[in-house]
């Protein structure tokens, strides 16, 4: 169970906090959709004398993406195929993906959201005579699984009503799991090799967030799941809302430092997404556009995206700019195309769409549809609906700013970037991308042994988004449980002890404590520094010279030189990091995380030399895509023992035909 907040303030750090060791047979690290996948999947097939614990830095009903609810599911394949799913991702990531892993997933993604309605999920359905019916209405019209159409709001996406989406799949997880399987406010913040085999999975450290405890953790296997990256770049808001962003701000991507640590190879980690959202709240724009059909219009009132400028522009980007669909980067590119042209800002036209759609309704009917715009928000960005009320936004009568964001690393949405990840064991997938143990495959282990992953950790294959990430999460648990079957004779040894566990996990605590005294400042000290002082520190580099904001996206060869300098100079000064409180030590840890994840992006970004991603990030040096020389995977590897970077090349091998 979850312990309860502090009433008044931080719980001060201690110098020798509590020490438990656990020692399972399965360990979870996360508590998000993909996790939870995970979670409920492992008692199905785990034997009796098997033991699982899921641990996770917040609390399950309200951690990961989904914490704040969705309108929507955005992965439903339905009366879709397989096979048109792989060529929707391969076409919005320009090329580029692991189509076993797609397919994979397309295969099985349904079965979740089956398994949400089931649990209590409301999912709209269409009545019989066309029109959308939500809530209870909806729910009167039979389930998905017994053939009721479901409210498409494209090809591949559903309308929920989900502020509590998260919560009835994190109740379903844990009612499967068990609660004294589950540690939560529990933040994992290294993992561990085995002590005998250099490239096994081991265990792991974690640091209580409410109370002075450290954890040690064995285990044979582990599925690592804690969301992407955000707050790695400068938000685009200031002062008071620095902290607003479109993605979970407490994502730090954990997922990429804890394997790239211990030598899991990444792949494709230049890949970003910086998703066009509503200007200052980041309310989400998808319904906006497939639901309520509403076009963006530019600062001169023009529908730039059918206009002769843009069609010639993404004409410089065939195949993908002109395909059918656009894809997400090429989307966000014309906007700064038309930014950077003097026909800013960009307009998202409410007004209209919301009239077109009245037409056809009666008062009481337009009314619903009204509420409807602004359930939109509050079942997933209330902030953005508390924009509208304080800037006077109606959106039936006034239109709202759309904008790109700050760059986020992740894996489920629109962006691809992850770790390396063995596909399944069937004959159609090439050798080179299946793997396991002692000739044996698992599907979705990374390139360190025992070690998997799912969701966002999962690279090379975007849009899994919620109901996907499940479905990973629940794919990799059958894989784990098999693993440890078939290491059963496995018994986990790492190299460390418990006191040496906590010496790593509250360094930045003793820092304090042995220096606090020298000033009267508490964050002002000749030996140490804060988190929030380097979380300024990188957020201002990655802006400047990492492709943020502040250059519409765009870097050189030098400012990457520049940059990664800096991230050097940063990660050494992160041996000086202080903590004063539990809160802190968070910080503190979660720092460093987004420094080694933003550092393995631009070292990734440095080594293509190309612009794939024209609209998330541009190479100045490189302006355009070369696919006689990059039409590949880029992968690394940060070696645990020589300390040293790799980056390298990895085939793309296509599976389905165009």
């Amino acid at each position: 169970m979850a312990l309860p907040n502090k009433p008044k303030g931080e719980l001060k750090a201690v110098r020798d906090p509590e020490v438990e060791e656990r020692e399972v047979d399965i360990l979870v690290v996360g508590g998000g959709m993909a996790a939870c996948g995970t979670a409920f999947e492992l008692k199905k097939w785990m034997s009796d004398d098997q033991s699982v614990l899921l641990v996770d830095k917040a609390a399950m009903e309200r951690s990961g993406a989904v914490a704040q609810g969705l309108s929507a599911i955005n992965t439903y394949i339905g009366s879709n195929s397989p096979d048109d799913y792989v060529r929707m991702v391969r076409n919005d990531l320009m090329g580029i993906v692991r189509e076993d892993l797609i397919f994979d997933l397309g295969c099985h993604v349904d079965d979740s959201v089956h398994l949400f309605e089931e649990w209590g999920l409301p999912i709209w359905k269409k009545s019989e005579d066309g029109k959308n019916l939500d809530g209870k209405k909806g729910q009167k019209m039979g389930t998905l699984k017994g053939g009721a159409t479901p409210v498409r709001t494209g090809k591949w996406q559903i309308m929920i009503n989900g502020e509590s989406y998260k919560r009835i799949v994190a109740e379903a997880a844990k009612l499967a799991l068990g609660e004294d399987n589950i540690l939560e406010r529990v933040f994992i913040v290294e993992l561990l090799l085995d002590k005998k085999n250099e490239n096994q999975i081991a265990g792991a450290i974690g640091i209580s967030v409410r109370e002075n405890k450290v954890y040690l953790i064995k285990c044979k296997t582990m599925m690592v799941a804690c969301g992407g990256a955000v707050n790695i770049y400068q938000p685009r808001s200031v002062g008071e809302g620095k902290g607003r962003a479109w993605y979970p701000v407490w994502n730090s991507g954990s997922t990429y430092y804890l394997c790239m640590k211990v030598g899991a190879e990444l792949s494709m980690m230049e890949n970003r997404f910086t998703p066009a959202r509503f200007k200052d709240g980041y309310g989400p724009v998808g319904a906006w556009f497939l639901l309520f059909k509403a076009k963006a219009l530019n600062g001169l009132g023009e529908n730039y995206v059918g206009s002769a400028a843009a069609k010639a522009e993404l004409e410089n980007y065939a195949p993908y700019g002109t395909a059918a669909i656009t894809p997400t980067c090429l989307r966000n590119h014309l906007m700064l195309f038309e930014m950077k042209a003097g026909r800013g800002p960009i307009i998202m036209d409410t007004v209209t769409a919301l009239a077109e759609i009245g037409k056809t309704m009666d008062k009481k009917e337009l009314k619903h549809l009204e509420s409807e715009a602004w359930e939109d928000f509050l079942d997933m960005t209330c902030g953005q609906a508390n924009l509208w009320c304080a800037t006077n936004t109606e959106p039936e009568k006034k239109n709202s700013e759309i904008m790109p964001t700050e760059p986020y690393l992740l894996g489920s949405h629109s962006g691809c970037c992850g770790l390396w990840t063995s596909g399944p064991d069937y004959d159609w997938v090439p050798d080179a991308y299946k793997w396991g143990h002692n000739g044996k495959v698992y599907n979705r282990m990374t390139t360190v042994v025992g070690l998997f992953t799912s969701g966002d950790g999962v690279g090379c294959s975007g849009h899994k988004f919620s109901s996907g990430s499940h479905a990973e999460g629940r794919m990799a648990a059958k894989s784990m449980v098999r693993f440890v079957r078939d290491n059963k004779d496995y018994k986990p040894e790492v190299a460390i002890s418990a006191k040496e566990a906590v010496d790593i996990a509250y360094k930045p605590v003793r820092t304090y404590l042995d220096n606090a005294a020298y000033t009267t400042a508490d964050d002002i000290n000749p030996a140490y520094m804060k988190p929030n002082g380097m979380m300024y520190r990188m957020m201002k580099a990655t802006h400047e010279y990492g492709a943020g904001t502040a250059t519409y996206y765009l870097t050189t060869s030098k400012n990457l030189e520049i940059v990664m300098e800096l991230l050097q100079t940063m990660r050494e000064d992160c041996e000086k990091l202080a903590a004063g409180d539990l809160h802190e030590l968070m910080r503190a840890w979660e720092i460093l995380h987004r420094i080694w994840t933003v550092e393995s992006h631009l070292r990734h970004i440095q080594f293509r030399k190309e612009t794939r991603y024209p609209g998330f990030y541009y190479q100045a040096d490189y302006p355009q895509q070369d696919d006689a020389n990059w039409f590949c995977f880029t992968n690394s590897k940060f070696d645990p023992k020589s300390q040293k970077w790799d980056t390298f090349k990895r085939d793309y091998i296509k599976i389905i035909p165009d």
